[in-house]
């Protein structure tokens, strides 16, 4: 597994919110880049509402993830595609909460999805 070296020098503004400043992969074998992933379901519907919709990204981050036989804890870094700024402390909860105590790097913006039933779009990228 990828030795992850957090950096957080406290010459820059601490992170809040959850994430690392910068992180340094040493003695990786492989990187796995996740596609931004939207809040569909297999059938093809999307939730009602973005804590439905933010959760269900997530878990297609995880599935993406499990299928190459990783989890959370080898994100190395995630870009989250908000829709509206009212949505930051709502999806900075439920990514806490999938995340637990892994601090990855994090980027949050605000733009327009392709599909405007899409609240948010996540992608990620993962070392072992």
């Amino acid at each position: 597994m990828a030795h992850i070296v957090n950096h957080n020098p406290a010459t820059v503004h601490p992170p809040a919110g959850g994430y690392s400043m910068g992180l340094e992969l040493t003695q990786h074998r492989r990187l796995l880049f996740v596609s931004g992933q939207v809040p569909e379901k297999t059938d093809g519907t999307v939730p009602d509402g973005f804590e439905a919709q933010c959760e269900q990204a997530w878990r297609n981050v995880i599935e993406v993830l499990a299928a190459a036989g990783l989890g959370v804890e080898h994100l190395v870094k995630v870009t989250t595609f908000l829709t509206d700024r009212t949505q930051v402390v709502t999806n900075r909860t439920i990514r806490s909460k999938v995340l637990g105590e892994h601090r990855p790097a994090l980027t949050v913006v605000v733009v327009e999805t392709v599909d405007s039933t899409w609240l948010l779009e996540i992608e990620a990228i993962a070392a072992e």
